[in-house]
């Protein structure tokens, strides 16, 4: 019925009329008759849906259980016949207003609407999270973070003070305490090497300049050409061995740096977590055992099981930090005498080649290590080169 009423309206709307139409009366005529027309095929649907009728009758089912849409085809197929010529249902277009649309504009078509509300219904659910949970989530890590903070640093006070006990593994403690005294005397000796080489350097480049310096004047000064000249050679054979022990030292540098910054230190910070864990397990223990020595009441005994809990909890993480520490000493020891004794060989067998002028020897010494001089003046070789 209201699709017949909005074909009404449009075939009598003015503007649909081409200006051909308007010039003969003849077509406003068949215009007219085609209204009526209309108009009483509208009138008979109106009157056919007044009739009193089932529920069963309003819908009919096929075979296959489908609705039947027959009627429907039908009273379309009625509509195009009682349409003129050159206006078609196709063609016919009704301005959006409530609807959203890509172009503001739908034909009328039969089951549209459905089909924008099935798509409606059809899209994704999202579904949001609650913040009060997130929210008391992270008040949970806070208390707990708070209260393990607490714990702590009112033990590590009580032992400075003296009131509390702490545990202690004689053995592995001796083996930290050694660590840590070893690692400050190797700092010592690596920052002496590093003035060493400093010290050689600037040295190496004095006696390159008074090997040029004597190489000019032999060749300025003819009456003492020889002197200048033999002079001129010795300083830069010194250099040249200078230049040698130089990378020597700085090879013992890099591989004594390795073992205190590197191998050590992350051995050090492994003791550091070792620690951490046996304070909160000294923590959890006196909580333990002041709540063993109060009154066992219903409201007691929870807060005893769950400090049984937390104790038993930090003591498995002590002993797995106890073990971790004693197996990287174990390793640390046995790589610290690796390194340094290949170290403190290069260094003694350099030094020795050096001051004794012995320049096969000091280079045979470099070979030995693998070490490679760089040649002054060039630059190290690109990656496509190296490739």
């Amino acid at each position: 019925m209201q699709q017949c009423l909005l074909l009404k309206r449009v075939i009598l709307t003015p503007r649909y009329l081409c200006p051909a139409t308007l010039d003969t009366g003849h077509h406003l005529l068949a215009l007219d008759s085609h209204a009526k027309k209309i108009t009483l095929r509208w009138q008979e649907l109106t009157m056919a849906q007044d009739f009193p009728r089932g529920t069963a009758a309003e819908i009919s089912v096929t075979s296959n259980g489908e609705i039947n849409d027959n009627s429907e085809n039908g009273y379309n197929m009625d509509l195009k016949r009682s349409i003129p010529a050159g206006l078609g249902l196709s063609q016919t277009q009704i301005t959006s207003h409530g609807v959203e649309s890509k172009e503001g504009v739908f034909e009328a078509s039969p089951f549209q609407a459905d089909r924008q509300v099935a798509q409606q219904i059809s899209g994704p659910v999202v579904l949001s999270e609650d913040p009060r949970s997130t929210a008391v989530e992270k008040f949970e890590l806070v208390r707990r973070w708070s209260l393990n903070t607490y714990k702590c640093t009112r033990q590590i006070l009580s032992e400075k003070l003296g009131r509390g006990s702490r545990t202690v593994d004689l053995e592995l403690e001796a083996q930290i305490e050694i660590l840590r005294d070893n690692k400050k005397k190797y700092e010592q000796v690596l920052k002496l090497a590093q003035t060493l080489s400093t010290q050689l350097y600037q040295m190496v480049q004095t006696q390159r300049q008074m090997g040029d310096a004597f190489a000019d004047l032999s060749l300025k000064s003819l009456e003492l050409h020889e002197e200048f000249g033999y002079n001129a050679e010795t300083q830069k054979l010194i250099a040249k061995n200078g230049e040698t022990l130089l990378g020597a030292i700085n090879f013992f540098i890099s591989g004594v740096n390795t073992l205190v910054n590197k191998t050590i230190e992350d051995t050090l910070v492994t003791v550091k977590q070792y620690e951490s864990a046996r304070i909160e397990y000294d923590a959890y223990r006196t909580d333990l055992e002041e709540l063993n020595l109060g009154p066992r009441d219903a409201n007691t005994l929870p807060k005893i099981e769950q400090s049984q809990q937390l104790f038993q909890a930090h003591k498995e993480k002590y002993d797995k930090m106890r073990g971790d520490v004693s197996v990287k000493l174990k390793f640390l020891e046995e790589n610290k005498v690796k390194v340094l004794h290949n170290q403190l060989v290069l260094f003694h067998n350099a030094i020795a080649a050096y001051f004794a002028g012995n320049q096969k020897q000091l280079e045979q010494t470099l070979k030995t290590f693998h070490i490679k001089l760089k040649t002054p003046g060039v630059d190290a070789p690109s990656w496509l080169e190296e490739q």
